[in-house]
């Protein structure tokens, strides 16, 4: 792969909806992905730009723009990352994440932390490649389309409402603070759902499914040393009847998930999950949807080309 000092061959998708200001005051100050444009127009000004406009179509933006790029380049948050990181899958161009969201769990497990040093990392030319999970109906007559890939964590159960009720409260309290009300709320009231795991009846209150080993033992668990690991990091809360909340949610927050009544963990390259009651509701890179019952989970060893600083991961 050539790198061109300018830019050129670049196309960056850029989500300027995405983070929180750069400082305390939003209304002023502007937000880390504007930032990182500006430095991107000045850095590599051969670059092509695509601004996404609020209710933007992220997947077919990013879809268009890997068709002409020789990089893709993203700013944005994980949930644009993710579509990026799926356009660059399908033509197999290097991804270019440059950080622009609040929580930017993917850039910094790249070892990128600035706008930058992602810039450093594509005129150094450093390539590594990365592991891609992925989640995808049972349903025989689901075809390739169907894949929905996921590069930080997949969950079921009460952190899927956790996720809806902080996009409700963000816009009036900001991200951080909505998160922590989201999450007491939820888990104060939140039922576990009955599914099979591998033919396994199990009462499900939490469950992560991490693209990679993760090191942290919290709910969202957040680093890992490496992303080329070929394993599925599953962790749950199972529960035989209500779950003990008080004890719980204590653990959850401060991060000690391990202590947590009815907690388990395994590493496996496959899982399968069967929701008896219907749908199933998960929660894949922070974006919420529904699923059919039955969905099978794997990976995709080494399937994306994407700039790093980490020396273990080039090659």
């Amino acid at each position: 792969m050539r790198v061109a000092r300018d830019g050129r061959g670049v196309v960056a998708v850029v989500n300027l909806g995405s983070g929180p200001a750069a400082g305390t005051d939003a209304g002023i100050l502007p937000r880390r992905s504007e930032l990182a444009l500006a430095l991107i127009e000045a850095e590599l000004p051969a670059a092509e730009i695509v601004r996404l406009e609020p209710g933007a179509d992220v997947d077919k933006a990013c879809a268009e723009a890997a068709e002409r790029a020789d990089v893709l380049a993203v700013v944005g948050g994980d949930g644009t990352v993710s579509a990026a990181a799926r356009a660059a899958l399908g033509r197999d161009v290097p991804l270019l994440v440059v950080p622009g969201g609040t929580f930017d769990h993917f850039s910094r497990a790249v070892g990128v932390e600035t706008a930058a040093q992602a810039i450093r990392a594509y005129r150094e030319g450093r390539v590594g490649r990365a592991d891609v999970s992925y989640v995808t109906p049972v349903s025989a007559e689901a075809g390739d389309e169907a894949e929905q890939v996921f590069l930080n964590t997949a969950s079921i159960g009460a952190y899927t409402e956790v996720v809806e009720r902080r996009v409700r409260l963000e816009g009036r309290i900001g991200k951080w603070p909505a998160l922590a009300v989201a999450a007491v709320r939820t888990l104060r009231h939140s039922e576990p759902v009955e599914l099979m795991v591998d033919g396994r009846r199990r009462r499900v209150w939490l469950a992560f499914v991490g693209n990679g080993v993760f090191g942290s033992w919290g709910a969202a668990p957040t680093w890992r040393e490496r992303l080329d690991d070929g394993k599925l990091d599953v962790r749950m809360v199972t529960t035989g009847s209500r779950a003990p909340r008080v004890r719980a949610v204590a653990a959850i927050i401060v991060g000690h998930l391990r202590v947590t009544p009815g907690y388990r963990s395994w590493r496996t390259t496959g899982m399968e999950v069967v929701s008896p009651g219907g749908e199933l509701r998960l929660a894949r890179d922070g974006e919420v949807a529904s699923l059919p019952r039955a969905v099978r989970f794997g990976k995709h060893p080494r399937a994306l080309r994407v700039f790093t600083v980490h020396a273990p991961m080039a090659g």
